[in-house]
């Protein structure tokens, strides 16, 4: 049986390229995605296109779209797996992990990324030297790099799906720090009967304060100003 080899920006071209030049339609070929495009870190670096293997099916002279109907005017194919969280041939989370290797590729890193399901969410665990530079000061590059990851693998995905993105166990670590800080400024604020104000925090890290002292006895949190300036406040309980 006769195949190529074509590529394009998305999946859905590089098979529209490949059909073009079996002159065939999509119901007489067998499509094997064999790269997932990609455009690379903030769009600008590591840009990687689709490529796809077209293999006929048989030799038979393919069905003609029904007139009045182009083949261009086909409505894009979608394809499913797993319970529909795959669109385009294509899986999310591995869409997700193939950026991440991508950018640590440019940055001159060397990564691998093992993903974990989890009840509620897919951890992306990176591995490997030096990865300082893609966690960043507080994990500031992390957190920019999982909310990219989340947009591309939604793109792929039928249903909403969120990916949380760990390096070296950075996410443990930094609970822990939050959390020890929390008590260590509750106690201050004790002690000196005054408020204190914490720097700007993500809303995953203001939530980590405030569960951590939400039942204390003596202090309370609440949140104040504007994203991505939000601050915790710790505060004393009025007393009854």
């Amino acid at each position: 049986m006769k195949s190529i080899v074509t590529s394009g920006k998305t999946v859905e071209e590089a098979v529209k390229q490949g059909l073009a030049k079996l002159g065939t339609t999509e119901d007489q070929v067998a499509v094997n995605v064999l790269e997932q495009p990609s455009k690379g870190f903030l769009g600008l670096i590591g840009v990687k296109e689709a490529k796809v293997e077209l293999t006929l099916l048989s030799e038979t002279k393919p069905s003609a779209p029904p007139q009045g109907i182009s083949s261009e005017e086909r409505p894009p194919v979608i394809r499913e797996e797993n319970g529909g969280n795959v669109h385009d041939g294509q899986d999310p989370y591995e869409v997700a992990a193939s950026f991440i290797r991508d950018v640590g590729e440019n940055m001159g890193l060397q990564v691998d990324v093992e993903i974990v399901h989890q009840k509620d969410n897919t951890v992306l665990n990176i591995s490997g030297n030096d990865l300082g530079v893609l966690i960043g000061r507080r994990g500031q590059t992390l957190d920019s790099l999982q909310y990219l990851a989340n947009i591309i693998a939604n793109r792929y995905s039928e249903n909403f799906i969120r990916i949380v993105l760990d390096a070296e166990n950075f996410r443990e670590r930094r609970r822990k720090t939050l959390e020890d800080l929390a008590i260590r400024l509750a106690g201050r604020v004790v002690r000196t009967r005054k408020e204190v104000t914490l720097e700007p925090m993500s809303p995953q890290e203001r939530k980590v304060i405030h569960s951590k002292l939400q039942d204390h006895p003596e202090v309370k949190t609440y949140s104040k100003g504007e994203e991505p300036n939000r601050r915790v406040i710790i505060s004393l309980k009025q007393s009854k």
